[in-house]
């Protein structure tokens, strides 16, 4: 049964939306006495790449590594006011209050700018929207940590606000994502999650999307599926499966310690998923964020980016899978996007994905 759901509004006139196992009452209003949020977002097209950028500077005042006890994502409650009114939930989504990208984006004019209106120049409205998910009210948890009901509801919370983000006119792609960790960049220490909708298909999924549509003009079939059965059959990078899933580090891998976790059936994105699967998933997902903390003596790092269809095209090039990837190669050392990769996007990679799919197979502690 999908997670019963409240929508509500902040001060500043954001939405909120809970998510719970059963029927709450949730009325709590914002007490707070918030200005309206405003964003300076816009995108600029890169020629030589071939792919927008987003400029969003009033984002430097965003909220940077608060102390436990003024975390904005806790609850409400001993007097302290914060992002989610209530007094405990269960899952929240809401909308960013320092956007990359919003729905209300204008693009005014900018005296620094000479040839706005130059095709080299391209620039344009920041349009779109993006959302933060937490995961669960207790500060110290982490998604590992939830219970495999509790991360049903989060999947739950991700389908739905996939099916609404799709829904806007100004976008073209939702992106669920989750970075977990400081190394990794993550400036609020809660447990939680950010959804981004784009006004456009960024690079990794267009990669993806045109490399799916070649082999499927020269062969007829479906590039993902292809090489998850190869997968299978090698056996050597599997790290788990299922009748539903597997989980595999791939053959490619960039990263020290990365696998895949990919739906069986082709399904392009979250809200195909049926409801055995959103379950058997959740247990799945649980099962190697736990495999990633047992690499190493303190929690590792990671990022879990989830691959879904474009909103409106190419849509059955798509086969809903995430990526889980840590920049941790050992204790106490951190793989860095040094010269090769970040000045020639050639990767140089510390470990070989065998070995890594061996270590991620040992049974998580």
């Amino acid at each position: 049964m999908a997670a019963y759901k409240t929508e509500t509004r902040l001060a500043d006139g954001r939405a909120l939306y809970y998510f719970d196992s059963g029927a709450v009452v949730r009325d709590a209003p914002d007490k707070r006495d918030l200005p309206p949020t405003t964003t300076a977002s816009e995108i600029r097209w890169d020629p030589l790449f071939d792919q927008w950028v987003v400029i969003a500077s009033h984002r430097q005042t965003r909220t940077f590594l608060p102390p436990p006890d003024e975390c904005p994502l806790d609850p409400s409650r001993d007097g302290r006011l914060t992002e989610i009114p209530a007094e405990d939930y269960e899952v929240v989504a809401f909308e960013n209050r320092f956007p990359s990208l919003s729905t209300s984006a204008v693009l005014g004019p900018d005296p620094d700018l000479l040839a706005d209106d130059d095709p080299l120049f391209t620039r344009r409205a920041g349009l779109g929207r993006c959302e933060v998910v937490c995961f669960t009210s207790d500060h110290s948890a982490s998604f590992s940590s939830l219970s495999p009901e509790r991360a049903g509801t989060v999947f739950d919370a991700w389908v739905d606000r996939t099916e609404a983000l799709n829904a806007l006119p100004e976008v073209e792609q939702v992106f669920v994502f989750e970075n977990r960790g400081e190394e990794i960049g993550v400036t609020l220490s809660h447990p939680h999650g950010q959804i981004y909708a784009y006004p456009f298909v960024p690079p990794r999924m267009r990669r993806q999307r045109d490399s799916s549509r070649r082999y499927r003009e020269r062969t007829g079939e479906c590039l993902h599926c292809t090489l998850l059965a190869a997968e299978r059959e090698a056996a050597v990078r599997v790290v788990a499966e299922t009748d539903l899933f597997t989980v595999v580090v791939p053959h490619a891998a960039r990263w020290p310690y990365e696998a895949h976790v990919y739906a069986r059936r082709h399904v392009p994105d979250l809200p195909a998923l049926t409801g055995e699967e959103r379950a058997e998933l959740a247990e799945v997902y649980l099962d190697l964020l736990r495999r990633f903390d047992s690499l190493f003596p303190t929690p590792t790092p990671y990022i879990a980016a989830w691959m879904q269809a474009p909103a409106r095209h190419d849509r059955d090039l798509a086969h809903l899978h995430a990526q889980v990837f840590s920049i941790r190669r050992a204790a106490g050392k951190l793989k860095y996007l040094a010269g090769s990769e970040s000045g020639a996007g050639v990767w140089v990679n510390d470990i070989s994905p065998e070995r890594a799919a061996a270590a991620l197979r040992a049974e998580p502690v």
